[in-house]
């Protein structure tokens, strides 16, 4: 199957490839429900020493720049309290880290989660971290401009791979806010 936006010739509705998937996301895409049809999860494989964004676009065309999104994992922190959370925006923005994440978490410093932590939180493997399948708790803050795109490539939760989901369904992933202004143009 013919990939909706990107040179993908391989792919697959996520449900029928769940061994290629995380622990976590498999289990997300398994249970998954709302308005946007499991099958059209979409899974492409993709060679792991170009998962990184700038790579990845070189070799793929810049048009999937305006297609993609990252999803990074921040802690906030008030007090002795630290609560983690995703933060999903198109890969040609960055996240607004002390600004929009910092009031809608209501904390008084927020950074990026050391790999570490993420990996561990997360279940997935660095670079390849996916909104879908994050542990129900999480806020999961994603900007508009996102949702309102037909088709978003994102991580698949490892490094080899990637998952085409439309753009609307990240408004229904458990825990997701969405959010105008979270990711901000690269300056």
């Amino acid at each position: 199957m013919r990939a909706p936006i990107g040179d993908f010739d391989n792919a697959r509705p996520a449900p029928d490839c769940l061994e290629l998937l995380t622990e976590p996301v498999a289990a997300a895409v398994r249970a998954w429900q709302g308005a946007v049809p499991a099958d059209q999860l979409l899974y492409v494989d993709t060679d792991p020493e170009i998962a990184d964004t700038a790579v990845f676009v070189a070799h793929h065309g810049s048009r999937l720049l305006d297609e993609s999104a990252n999803c990074v994992i921040v802690a906030g922190k008030r007090g002795e309290a630290t609560t983690l959370a995703a933060c999903v925006v198109r890969s040609a923005t960055r996240v607004d880290v002390n600004g929009v994440v910092r009031r809608h978490l209501g904390s008084r410093k927020v950074r990026f989660a050391p790999m570490d932590t993420a990996i561990g939180a997360t279940g997935m493997e660095y670079g390849g971290v996916t909104p879908i399948g994050l542990p129900g708790d999480w806020p999961v803050l994603v900007d508009a401009t996102v949702v309102d795109t037909p088709w978003v490539l994102i991580g698949s939760g490892r490094r080899r791979g990637k998952l085409i989901v439309p753009g609307k369904a990240f408004a229904e992933l458990p825990g997701a806010v969405v959010l105008e202004g979270l990711g901000v143009p690269v300056s």
